[in-house]
């Protein structure tokens, strides 16, 4: 018997020459296995359903069908829409259309640059729109942007546009978009609501499910567990032993990453940081240095953890463990691009262990702890003298008082979101008036400490 052919090429699936000659340009060789699955059912006209992580090529596997199929009118209507989470990821997308589209004169506008410079490109012809919902639906209300003639819409990254709310402005969206379009969705996860989308936009979608891990054998993880209040300093000592320079530093809200990039300059190190409160300009300059090298350190919100591709970065800290495992995977899935080798060290407080043991229980790749290597103790847990565990403190509330949490019985207190308000009302209320304890606290007598 003959054995199966493995090896599939670009022409093999379908892409037009013109297409070919750019990714060859750009060192484009062999499919990924999302582009092997997806291009010849986008080039069929069928709807699609990917799932696959970030960083497996899955822009190529609806960029070249739909740049292959779509007509090179000049002054035509647009003809594809593709819809993303973030501002970022939409240059990113932009730029893979272009890059792709080099040899065939196809214009893509992505939905980042100012509205000003977007009516000049719109009146000049583009055939490609890539944009975030809430810069789109501004174009429709403006009548700048005309929907009628879309003939492919995809939904990139559509668990991200979930979270972030644009459920409803994506529905908006597709209300006007002829029904004979042809509807792709790629999304690293598939929510129940993602999947109810797909069911009531979609027609006999195709399913291509890549849900293996992402690659992480070129990618070394490893975990410290330390006090909170001693994060900082090891941030520092291991930023200054690092072998390669470009690093990502992630950080839990936007005020604690500016400050955190404000600590940072302050010991000398070269940092500039990207978060949701950054005007476009200021995230595209911030970019732009990092790319460059101008800068070498990158702290950042969980807005990065997606839609940015820097291949020279070797080294991603973790500095706040996110909630959800999945966000870590994206977060250490910045580096080690394009083949090259990377690090991952998360910086893990004690009350945020359990979380990151829910990291630990979600890969099959082994993270080092350095603990015992470095000689540093922990202690997981704390108990009060009645044996109940103390309330875990949460580095996204301004509660770092020692006394927190000492007289505490959750049998008293309907939630503990209502715990902590209490006691930041009373902490806040005895600061101005001088007190400098918690004993005037109205707790319940079975309670009080004996």
């Amino acid at each position: 018997m003959t054995a199966a052919k493995t090896t599939t090429t670009f022409q093999e699936l379908g892409v037009s020459p013109g297409i070919i000659k750019a990714l060859e340009e750009n060192g484009f060789e062999t499919p990924f296995p999302i582009q092997r699955a997806a291009i010849p059912l986008v080039l069929k006209g069928v709807d699609v359903i990917g799932q696959a992580h970030t960083g497996t090529g899955k822009t190529a596997a609806f960029a070249l069908p739909i740049l292959t199929k779509i007509k090179t009118n000049p002054n035509g209507p647009i003809q594809a829409l593709i819809l993303v989470p973030t501002r970022e990821l939409a240059l990113q997308v932009a730029n893979e259309f272009n890059k792709f589209a080099k040899y065939i004169g196809i214009r893509t506008i992505y939905g980042g640059q100012s509205i000003g410079v977007q009516f000049k490109q719109l009146r000049r012809g583009v055939r490609i729109v890539v944009a975030t919902p809430g810069r789109l639906i501004d174009h429709v209300k403006q009548d700048s942007i005309r929907l009628d003639d879309v003939k492919f819409v995809v939904l990139d990254e559509a668990d991200r546009m979930l979270d972030m709310g644009f459920i409803d402005d994506i529905k908006f969206i597709l209300f006007y978009i002829s029904q004979e379009r042809q509807t792709c969705l790629f999304s690293a996860t598939m929510p129940p609501e993602i999947m109810r989308v797909a069911q009531e936009y979609m027609h006999d979608a195709k399913e291509v499910m890549l849900n293996q891990e992402l690659s992480l054998d070129t990618i070394e993880q490893c975990y410290l567990i330390i006090r909170e209040k001693e994060k900082f300093k090891h941030l520092c000592n291991i930023i200054k032993k690092r072998e390669k320079k470009q690093t990502i530093v992630f950080a839990a809200t936007k005020k604690r990453t500016q400050r955190l990039a404000n600590e940072l300059k302050q010991e000398g190190f070269r940092t500039i940081t990207i978060h949701g409160d950054l005007s476009q300009g200021e995230r595209d300059n911030a970019m732009h240095k990092f790319k460059k090298g101008i800068v070498d350190i990158l702290v950042a919100t969980d807005i990065a953890a997606r839609g940015i591709d820097v291949p020279a970065v070797g080294h991603i800290i973790n500095y706040d463990i996110p909630f959800e495992p999945l966000i870590y995977f994206h977060r250490i899935g910045r580096t080690a691009r394009a083949g090259a080798r990377g690090k991952a060290i998360s910086l893990v407080a004690q009350d945020r262990v359990d979380d990151f043991y829910k990291i630990l229980r979600k890969t099959k790749h082994p993270i080092r702890r350095l603990n015992e290597e470095m000689g540093i103790r922990f202690i997981t847990t704390q108990k009060n003298t009645h044996g109940r565990h103390r309330p875990r403190l949460d580095y996204r509330q301004n509660t770092s008082h020692q006394n927190y949490g000492r007289y505490t019985d959750n049998r008293n207190i309907r939630s503990y979101k209502e715990q902590q308000r209490r006691y930041q009302r009373r902490y806040h209320r005895d600061n101005r008036n001088g007190i400098k304890t918690w004993k005037s606290l109205n707790i319940p007598r079975a309670q009080k400490k004996r």
